[in-house]
């Protein structure tokens, strides 16, 4: 029930974008050049978002799946391939490998990071598995010392699914640069947006050519090439989608880029926030943080005592003025997943004992000290009063 006084009266998001003049200015100037898609800002922000990885290539594609699917489509996934993807992440982790064909096998993730689980990966590996596709989960990288070892060991590619994670590292390594192919979201709540966009890192130079191909209807030049070759002909030498990104969204990405840094410094300190708060609570815990990496934050996740309907502290918070949500459902757990593969309860444990404890909290750049504080307030207020019913 909505409290009387309650600890907000506008609605808190749990996550927003920060788009300023500097943002405003380079898409207009875009807007009044030659070039609205398929234009220099392509790959002007396609070299910046390399650099600032620490990969050697960088692809932009229209959204976050379409890189997830971009990445599947140029390491040949296809029918009777197996992938294995962690239970708990946003469907297209999952969906990706469907597209092309190939059959999802859901890995259990750790209990105190919520991280995919080397070891069920590793048991899950038969002759048919092709990749891994570890989830960056929150904005914390995976153990990709251990998964870099098995994905050698058995002979298969290496995924990540970074959308939660630009601008952390791993050991001193960038975000991006950890896997044979990363992947990342550019939607309005992820680190940076160009409203939406994706992009895919690998140092495979291949790779990135197909991906290149693929994303433009498998066809082997676009516009501008062909305008500086004087040439009309072209061809197309496989199979591909229209997943470009246009120059308008390249130049605002390119210019919230610049700001990362800092706006991950922010999350990052919103996050020292909530610990230091909810330090010592038995009624509600954070997620694990592991020792050596650098934790982007895109979600704060905490996790409910086992006194508590998770629902009804969901929406007690919504009344106090706290977008709390929920990331995410186990996979295995949708309907189309269970219809289609077979999947179902007691696939993934772990996953779907923790998904009915879990809640999202807000973090983003923009807020201020006393929104974080707010929504301290009101997670107290929400456990005691919830307690005492």
């Amino acid at each position: 029930m909505t409290p009387a006084s309650p600890t907000r009266a506008r609605l808190l998001p749990y996550g927003k974008q920060w788009v300023d003049d500097e943002d405003i200015a380079a898409v207009v100037e875009t807007l009044r050049s030659d070039w609205l898609t398929t234009g220099p800002k392509v790959e002007e922000f396609e070299r910046a978002f390399a650099a600032f990885t620490g990969a050697a290539h960088a692809v932009a594609v229209s959204n976050g799946t379409a890189a997830l699917h971009a990445a599947t489509a140029a390491l040949g996934i296809g029918p009777g391939d197996e992938v294995i993807i962690p239970a708990i992440t946003f469907v297209a982790s999952a969906n990706c490998v469907v597209y092309q064909g190939g059959t999802p096998v859901f890995a259990d993730v750790e209990g105190d990071t919520l991280l995919i689980d080397p070891q069920d990966v590793e048991g899950k590996i038969t002759a048919r598995t092709k990749a891994v596709i570890a989830v960056d989960y929150a904005g914390q990288p995976c153990d990709y010392e251990a998964l870099r070892a098995i994905a050698a060991r058995h002979k298969i590619a290496l995924v990540a699914d970074a959308c939660h994670a630009l601008g952390g590292s791993y050991r001193g390594q960038p975000i991006g640069s950890l896997a044979d192919l990363s992947t990342f979201s550019l939607h309005p709540v992820k680190p940076i947006t160009c409203g939406e966009g994706g992009v895919i890192t690998t140092n495979d130079a291949e790779l990135a050519k197909a991906m290149r191909v693929f994303r433009s209807h498998g066809i082997s030049s676009d516009f501008r090439q062909r305008e500086k070759q004087g040439s009309w002909a072209y061809e197309m030498v496989s199979l591909g989608y229209n997943y470009r990104l246009s120059d308008i969204q390249c130049a605002l990405a390119a210019s919230q880029l610049k700001k990362l840094p800092t706006w991950v410094q922010r999350r990052q300190a919103i996050a020292r926030q909530y610990d230091e708060a909810f330090a010592g609570e038995a009624r509600f815990t954070p997620l694990a943080v592991r020792d050596g990496v650098s934790h982007g934050y895109h979600l704060y996740v905490i996790r409910l005592g086992s006194g508590f309907d998770r629902g009804r502290f969901f929406q007690e918070l919504r009344g106090e003025g706290i977008g709390a949500n929920v990331h995410y459902a186990p996979v295995h757990m949708h309907p189309f997943y269970r219809r289609t593969f077979g999947t179902g309860p007691g696939l993934c444990p772990v996953a779907e004992a923790a998904y009915e404890r879990i809640l999202t909290l807000p973090i983003f750049p923009r807020m201020t000290d006393e929104d974080v504080a707010d929504v301290i307030t009101a997670v107290r207020r929400v456990a005691t009063r919830l307690r005492s019913a």
